[in-house]
């Protein structure tokens, strides 16, 4: 399969996790972000999954360690003949696991609990690397091109300067999740920056006026902001 076949405008997420409410979170937010999500609650299902629809365009599986039946490192091999990259979330916190992990073929390790925005620059990281990651982000009436670096709004192009520009893929590729002024700051402008974090209440405010994103692009009290895109 080539890895161009799963560039898609929405990436699909296999989750293996036998911890109901923790696959539900997953899940919830992972859609709010933006993903597809399968889930799936024991090995022995997954494994059976895999081999009945490995050719299905998984992007990226976060995978479990300790599942009933067949656990998450014995599935790497199943996952690895499907051609799907593999991030673990466990609570296996040794150094003996995690490197277990990795070498056997992992291209990321989380342990338990984790914070979901962090999760999900880690997967952002991972869909780069590997060739998934989503050439396309749909707000509305406005079209993010990541290949062309390009935005338009009901079919016209919107002129972004290069950090608007930035600023608005890093939260439409994390749809519902608020981020600080501060993780803004150093995501966009980089940890050297000096400034004070009033350049992001400046950037946000152009964003607004000309995607017409006032009521997309919220304001959260104490922290930051957050692109909503509930529909």
């Amino acid at each position: 399969m080539k890895t161009n076949d799963f560039i898609k405008a929405t990436a699909k997420i296999l989750v293996i996790e036998d911890d109901a409410s923790i696959s539900e979170l997953i899940c919830m937010n992972l859609e709010a972000a933006g993903y597809k999500t399968t889930a799936i609650m024991d090995g022995d299902a997954a494994e059976a999954f895999l081999r009945q629809t490995g050719r299905e365009e998984i992007a990226l599986a976060l995978v479990d360690v300790m599942l009933p039946g067949k656990d998450g490192f014995s599935l790497m091999e199943d996952l690895q003949k499907a051609e799907i990259p593999v991030i673990y979330l466990t609570a296996k916190d040794d150094v003996i696991s995690k490197v277990h992990g990795l070498k056997a073929g992992a291209e990321d390790y989380i342990v338990k609990p984790f914070e979901v925005l962090e999760l999900l620059v880690r997967m952002e990281k991972v869909l780069k690397r590997t060739g998934r990651a989503r050439t396309r982000i749909q707000v509305r009436d406005v079209i993010i091109d990541l290949k062309e670096h390009s935005v338009t709004k009901g079919g016209e192009k919107v002129s972004l300067k290069p950090m608007e520009y930035e600023l608005l893929v890093t939260l439409a590729s994390s749809k519902n999740v608020a981020f600080s002024r501060e993780e803004l700051l150093n995501r966009i402008w980089g940890c050297d920056y000096m400034g004070e974090t009033r350049t992001v209440d400046v950037h946000i405010g152009q964003l607004r006026k000309k995607l017409d994103f006032y009521d997309v692009i919220r304001t959260i009290s104490k922290t930051g902001y957050r692109l909503e895109d509930l529909d």
